[in-house]
């Protein structure tokens, strides 16, 4: 019997259980969400950075951003609230569309 010990997303278990197998699950509190959110977003990079294909690295991507649409809400905010962030950043520093590499500054 494998153990995993580990955040799985919210079907897994029924998906698990429909091919006749046996759980077992709890419910987090607060506190352990918020880690093993962290923990699986991690998780998820390694994934992404481990992609051999850009299909698979989308996939990771999309697994990354579920998370962080849950870790917004950890974090008493909304995706609408992150969203607003990103864009006055963008619009204050830019984005990383043109590439540029600093080497360094001579003070």
């Amino acid at each position: 019997m494998p153990t995993y010990n580990k955040l799985v997303r919210d079907r897994i278990p029924e998906i698990i259980q429909s091919n006749g197998n046996k759980i077992n699950t709890r419910i987090l509190d607060e506190d352990e969400y918020k880690e093993e959110l962290q923990l699986k977003l991690n998780e998820e990079l390694q994934e992404y950075l481990e992609a051999m294909e850009d299909s698979h690295a989308v996939e990771e991507l999309a697994d990354m951003l579920e998370l962080i649409y849950s870790l917004v809400e950890v974090h008493n905010s909304s995706f609408d609230e992150l969203e607003e962030v990103r864009k006055e950043k963008r619009q204050v520093r830019g984005g990383f569309n043109e590439r540029v590499y600093l080497i360094d500054v001579d003070d």
